[in-house]
């Protein structure tokens, strides 16, 4: 139906004015929620929510989906009360026609509360291009993953990556959640290692009564070639932090962190940031997001995954000091890429905006 309607429209010129885009789609989606000219959708098929605070849903996605490389990230865009949201999330492919979401609920997180807690079989979700580097290397000998929480997901989809392409190298990956019930995939994981040789899953629990420790220097002690290892870590931001610093030696290091550290600067209060092209300024707190500062003040930037990864939100600073709320870094250089979704303003600021 979808390529005979398109076939109709390059043919007839007089139809195509008629029978816009935005027509075409409504039309076709009467007949299946999915069809469309141009938009990449998917229908959740099958919801799983076994674990605590946690759903996967089940996806059956059109042929504008793109699938991308295993441990890169999606726009899923979804709407909510007559507002269209978007977030990014790591998504592993099923089969030819369906991938996996999961998503893990974030207090007061308004798409993930919604994914968590409203979504329905048979509800369709919009997604955007796949994006990100944390993707496996042919030239892999051993490869070590780091996740805590929903970090999990990306590892996921390597882990199911590395079994397609045959297993062929050592795999361990280190797991860290709060409590048993928290544990995404812990089942499969442990089935893995059993079934595999050169899989092994270390799992820990840091709100157990006998509570594991977070990542420190002991839990690398029997790596014994991390030289020559790749490894990935994805977790909140003080997690992915510990990771780089404890594992600057592997041959390959990548990482993704999806919070943002929310320790307070040294100072506190307001400044001023002025949006270059529409010649506005705005007053916004120290210590929170660029981005969270202009939208309070009814401005609406252009963003995506509010992680500093899909760099939507990247403007340039022209003057002034901002800082990095993953990392602690600063920067005081004028003519800067500045991503305002992970960074806050310490000084005045004029940003290209």
């Amino acid at each position: 139906m979808q390529t005979s309607i398109s076939q109709i429209k390059s043919k007839m010129p007089v139809l195509n004015s008629v029978l816009d885009t935005d027509m075409a789609n409504f039309w076709l989606q009467r007949f299946n929620a999915i069809w469309s000219v141009d938009q990449a959708l998917g229908r959740v098929v099958a919801i799983d929510q076994s674990v605590a605070s946690m759903s996967s849903l089940k996806i059956k996605v059109n042929r504008h989906f793109q699938f991308g490389q295993a441990g890169q990230h999606h726009p899923v865009i979804v709407e909510i009360a007559g507002s269209r949201y978007e977030r990014s999330y790591s998504l592993t492919q099923i089969d030819a026609q369906h991938v996996l979401l999961s998503v893990k609920k974030v207090t007061e997180g308004i798409v993930s509360s919604y994914l968590n807690e409203k979504i329905e079989v048979g509800d369709v979700l919009e997604f955007g291009q796949p994006y990100g580097d944390m993707c496996l290397t042919n030239q892999c000998k051993e490869l070590l993953l780091f996740a805590a929480g929903s970090g999990i997901t990306p590892m996921y989809s390597l882990i199911t990556q590395w079994l397609i392409d045959g297993a062929s190298y050592p795999v361990q990956l280190f797991y860290w959640v709060k409590k048993h019930e928290d544990a995404a995939f812990k089942s499969y994981l442990e089935q893995l290692q059993q079934q595999h040789a050169n899989f092994k899953v270390h799992l820990f629990y840091t709100q157990e009564p006998q509570a594991d420790s977070r990542l420190n220097e002991s839990h690398l002690q029997g790596l014994s070639s991390l030289e020559q290892s790749h490894v990935y870590a994805c977790g909140p931001a003080a997690f992915v932090a510990q990771a780089e610093q404890l594992l600057a030696s592997a041959e390959v290091f990548k990482s993704e962190a999806f919070s943002l550290n929310l320790e307070p600067s040294e100072t506190t209060g307001t400044v001023q940031v002025t949006l270059s092209k529409s010649n506005t300024t705005v007053t916004i707190p120290k210590g929170q997001s660029i981005l969270v500062g202009l939208e309070q003040q009814n401005l609406k930037p252009t963003h995506g995954c509010r992680m500093g990864i899909c760099n939507k939100c990247v403007c340039q600073k022209v003057q002034g000091s901002s800082r990095n709320l993953v990392n602690g870094s600063t920067n005081h250089e004028p003519r800067n890429a500045l991503k305002i979704c992970v960074n806050t303003a310490e000084t005045d600021l004029v940003i290209d905006l």
